[in-house]
């Protein structure tokens, strides 16, 4: 069951180093660690990801045993916290993915992920960190950013923890088809360093298939891309 042993810091650099740390120590399948305040978090491709107290929640999980599913694993936190957004917000919210893990909300983005594994070890650490609280963004990222209206980060904890456990459970074929229902880019032109298409769904292993201008499908991997709107 994901939430047991929790370990909570007030302030910390990381949740995902605390979290790893704790793996790399044999912690169990489920350990949970959250902060009121990270301040040298990271995100996908080297991003920062900073969060003042009260604005997100900020948590990171060990994972084991999920080979050979580690691929699936960024997909299956996003359902999580999509599903759990949907539960906790006041008001009603649909939110979307934007291929591989950013969770959207009327397509602007309200949490990251970040999935580090070590298949060898036998052990993932899911970091999650969903806006729950912010109120102004910086002004680079104002147009693009969004926030759920929660009384309190803590508010998201549990249906997240129970959406999270019941997505690392499932088979891939259900993980993917609960994905694609949710496929914020599916139709979409997009880019890409090195070329730009139209986005046309995840295959098997959960590559993102693109149709490109020159009539060529290409199946794309997340660490290979950084996409961007097209339009």
């Amino acid at each position: 069951m994901i939430g047991r042993p929790r370990v909570h810091h007030r302030r910390t650099d990381s949740t995902n180093e605390r979290a790893r740390a704790l793996a790399e120590a044999s912690a169990p399948h489920g350990t949970v660690v959250t902060a009121g305040e990270q301040t040298a978090g990271r995100g996908r491709q080297g991003r920062s990801w900073l969060a003042a107290p009260g604005e997100a929640l900020l948590v990171s999980v060990v994972v084991r045993d999920l080979a050979p599913r580690h691929a699936l694993a960024s997909m299956m936190a996003a359902l999580a916290v999509c599903e759990a957004a949907e539960d906790a917000s006041p008001e009603p919210v649909e939110c979307a993915i934007k291929w591989p893990n950013d969770v959207w909300v009327r397509r602007r983005k309200i949490s990251g992920i970040l999935v580090e594994a070590r298949p060898a070890a036998g052990w993932a650490i899911v970091g999650i960190g969903p806006n729950t609280g912010v109120r102004d963004f910086p002004p680079e990222i104002a147009e693009i950013a969004a926030s759920l209206d929660l009384p309190a980060p803590e508010v998201a904890l549990e249906p997240l923890l129970a959406r999270l456990d019941r997505w690392l459970a499932a088979e891939p074929a259900e993980v993917l088809a609960a994905w694609r229902t949710r496929d914020a880019l599916l139709g979409d032109r997009i880019a890409w360093d090195g070329g730009a298409g139209v986005a046309r769904g995840v295959d098997e292993t959960g590559a993102l298939l693109v149709d490109t201008e020159a009539g060529e499908r290409l199946a794309l991997t997340a660490g290979e891309v950084h996409l961007r709107r097209a339009d």
